[in-house]
């Protein structure tokens, strides 16, 4: 009910979109984003015509042909009649490798730097300075290249290994071999192991059709093995299962010792109970599987090589230690910063307790610092990641090598292949992401 006082109600004007703040932001981001929209069709529009030009379409039948090239460092059977898909999943794995390695290595190289630039030690910290310096000043593929150029010009070669007067020898009880072409490695074995499980199987082949009938033909079965996109060994899902049930039993054992030490101000040594929980289990199951380590050995018949064992290839070692160098020059910052951060206060109570600098380091400084630390540490763990695409340089083959750079020659499928490989980096750095904050927002201080 109005009155004769009341003012009356303004009624609504298209100039009011604008000049009314009450629609003015909406407004903009309503004309902002039907902007992009319109961009993004023409876009679309674009590629859909130029595409109709060149007499091409878009699609992904490509992935199912053979590949027609080989891989040299592969975590799974392939061969050079396998499936440009399983050329790219071979290629995401070895990026995968290459990442996980690299960030283990850079934060234990990081945090270790970053603690030493700040010593009262005059000369390690200026070591410690001149190697920041040194590493993050210069770009990421110079050391790559450089690393390789070392291992393949210092180390020796196969041949160096054979005869009474070799002028090179095994390593650690003559079970590891370190030559120009690459470090090998006992590999892990089971003389009464699970088998394995083919995942994903590739059909309309010959050879895998038969195979998956069940074929007694020994050519077909020994092709068989490469009919899986993927295939899962069931010994490692055993270990891992037991690795993890022995871990979970071991935070358990914790957690009650916790608990007794807030209840009667004494933790029981339980280190002990924790640590056969893991161990005699995993032993075990090693057993039952009979597990055994084969070693690598010379050839004795055509070119010198070794057989058996893992090759750990010189691209993979080159490519891993230097963007673990380069990326720890720039972690060992972060962790200086962080620790930098915390009041000199803590340092000091912790000394009036008695408490050793090492301790106080790791119980007092480096807990409070994680929650500065941490943030810019995942940033440098997606660089790390994005940087192995640079692994064509030194001939190591990623997803960028196969996905974006084999396949894609030999296919012409440009837009189909770079649109997968930018989808994988996202995939990787979407779940590295999610992963640490997750993580980061577990442990952090809960302040009151």
């Amino acid at each position: 009910m109005t009155t004769l006082t009341d003012p009356p109600k303004a009624s609504f004007r298209l100039s009011m979109l604008l000049y009314d703040t009450r629609y003015r932001s909406t407004t903009i981001q309503v004309i902002a984003l039907m902007a992009f929209m319109l961009g993004a069709a023409w876009l679309v529009n674009n590629v859909i015509v130029n595409l109709a030009a060149a007499g091409k379409t878009f699609d992904y039948g490509f992935l199912g042909e053979a590949s027609g090239y080989d891989i040299n460092q592969r975590l799974i059977e392939y061969n050079s009649q396998s499936s440009h898909l399983r050329a790219a999943v071979i290629g995401l794995l070895n990026t995968l490798l290459v990442a996980a390695l690299g960030c283990v290595l850079a934060t234990f190289l990081g945090v270790t730097i970053g603690v030493l630039r700040l010593s009262t030690n005059w000369v390690i910290s200026r070591l410690a300075a001149v190697y920041v310096e040194m590493f993050r000043n210069v770009p990421v593929l110079l050391w790559i290249v450089l690393i390789m150029a070392a291992t393949s010009h210092t180390f020796p070669q196969p041949k160096d290994f054979k005869g009474e007067n070799a002028t090179a020898h095994m390593q650690l009880f003559d079970s590891i071999a370190v030559t120009n072409r690459g470090v090998y490695t006992p590999e892990p074995l089971f003389s009464t192991g699970l088998g394995d499980v083919a995942i994903f199987p590739e059909r309309g082949t010959k050879a895998c059709d038969a195979y998956y009938a069940g074929s007694d033909d020994a050519k077909v079965i020994k092709l068989g093995k490469y009919c899986g996109s993927f295939q899962i060994s069931l010994d490692l899902i055993a270990i891992l299962a037991v690795l993890f049930a022995g871990l979970m039993t071991s935070k358990l054992i914790a957690n009650r010792a916790t608990q007794i030490q807030a209840t009667t101000g004494d933790r029981p040594t339980v280190w002990y109970w924790r640590l056969g929980v893991v161990a005699i289990p995993m032993l075990a199951t090693l057993w039952v599987l009979g597990f055994y380590l084969g070693y690598p050995a010379l050839s004795e018949k055509g070119i010198t090589r070794f057989e058996g064992g893992i090759h750990l290839r010189s691209s993979l070692l080159a490519l891993w230690l230097a963007l673990s160098l380069y990326t720890a020059a720039f972690i060992a910052e972060i962790v200086r910063a962080g620790i930098m951060a915390i009041s000199k206060g803590q340092s000091e109570a912790a000394a009036a307790l008695g408490i050793r600098p090492s301790r106080t380091m790791k119980l007092v400084i480096l807990p409070q610092a994680m929650r500065v630390i941490f943030p810019p540490l995942i940033s440098q763990y997606l660089n790390l990641t994005k940087n192995s695409s640079l692994a064509i340089a030194v001939g190591y083959m990623d997803v960028t090598g196969t996905l974006g750079g084999i396949t894609l020659n030999q296919t012409g499928r440009e837009l189909e292949t770079i649109l997968l490989l930018m989808l994988c980096y996202l995939l990787i750095s979407l779940t590295v992401s999610t992963v640490m904050n997750a993580y980061n927002e577990r442990t952090k201080l809960k302040e009151r």
